[in-house]
């Protein structure tokens, strides 16, 4: 199979993992403590979090970098995001408006790569610094959602993580409009 390597397994494993961390909250587990179920949950987004920066450092470092690859890793990004912003909205841990954000930025410009790269630009448009915060504060706070408490200790990590969701959200923003005056500028010359 010429587009099977370690790093497009490690892009299957994330999108293997969403229904896993998603069901946790699911399925009728009586007898479990349900904050190790949170914990558990955030365990595997952390995991499909390291899986992302991880596959593509591979790809680069071993030059296995492909089409289907450069297609395929930020397919499972934001499904990965999105699956655990409608998770954490359905349990009433972040907000919708700050999903609504996050999800519409990303179709946003998933959209606008795909018009630039059949309009002959993609690299116009290549991944900012900006977006890299983004996705740091947006990763973290939904971690933090997803551990939502640790009873044991007296920590709530609610607000903290919607503080960064909210960090996360202006971030969204601010990248969006950036790639869409990037876009813009290319399509004056």
């Amino acid at each position: 199979m010429k587009n099977w390597n370690l790093p497009i397994a490690l892009t299957w494993l994330r999108i293997i993992l969403i229904p896993v961390f998603t069901l946790l909250f699911f399925l009728p587990y009586r007898e479990v403590d349900p904050h190790w179920l949170d914990w558990l949950a955030a365990a595997i987004f952390a995991l499909a979090a390291i899986t992302d920066w991880f596959d593509g450092f591979l790809a680069r470092r071993w030059q296995q970098t492909s089409d289907f690859g450069a297609f395929l890793d930020p397919v499972a990004d934001k499904l990965m995001v999105a699956a655990a912003l409608i998770l954490l909205v359905y349990l009433d841990r972040t907000s919708p408006i700050a999903a609504m954000i996050i999800i519409g930025r990303e179709i946003t410009i998933s959209a606008l790569r795909e018009w630039m790269a059949q309009a002959g630009k993609r690299n116009s448009i290549a991944v900012a610094t900006i977006g890299k915060f983004k996705t740091a504060a947006q990763m973290v706070a939904i971690i933090l959602l997803l551990i939502d408490r640790i009873p044991s200790l007296g920590l709530d990590f609610l607000f903290l993580g919607n503080v960064l969701m909210v960090i996360a959200c202006i971030l969204t923003l601010w990248s969006m409009f950036h790639y869409l005056l990037l876009a813009a500028r290319e399509f004056r010359r």
